[in-house]
């Protein structure tokens, strides 16, 4: 991801750019964050790839995330685009690496609560997973 890219997904507070540190964040949400994986889309015209859209409310946090399916139902490719914190951003990354050659069935079966165990947010992140 080019540094412009990335400096997108930075908060800002007046001038001084927010970034999640290590005193915060466990080192695999740092990791997912600083190198997310899989962002991107694919092309919504294609009759396999299906687009799931949703926001958090609470804290204005926003992701696409798509999938593309080969002809038994596979997941073959997933890319998302996320608007948000770097657990939200963290939670897409690991989310489309997990999703990637499971069927449909297998896929629905991922709880939030297994990503953010996994990535080690906090508590009061949770809500950033369950996009």
């Amino acid at each position: 991801m080019n540094r412009l890219a990335l400096n997108a997904y930075k908060l800002k507070v007046g001038s001084l750019p927010l970034r999640i540190t290590s005193a915060a964040y466990h080192e695999k949400v740092l990791d997912h964050y600083e190198n997310p994986r899989n962002v991107g889309s694919l092309n919504k015209k294609d009759k396999n790839v299906g687009t799931g859209l949703v926001g958090a409310p609470a804290c204005g946090d926003v992701m696409k995330l798509q999938i593309k399916v080969d002809d038994e139902g596979r997941i073959i490719d997933a890319k998302f685009k996320t608007f948000g914190c770097g657990s939200a951003i963290a939670s897409s990354s690991l989310a489309t690496e997990w999703v990637k050659g499971k069927t449909m069935d297998e896929a629905t079966t991922i709880k939030n609560t297994e990503i953010a165990k996994e990535l080690r947010l906090p508590p009061v992140k949770l809500h950033c997973s369950s996009k």
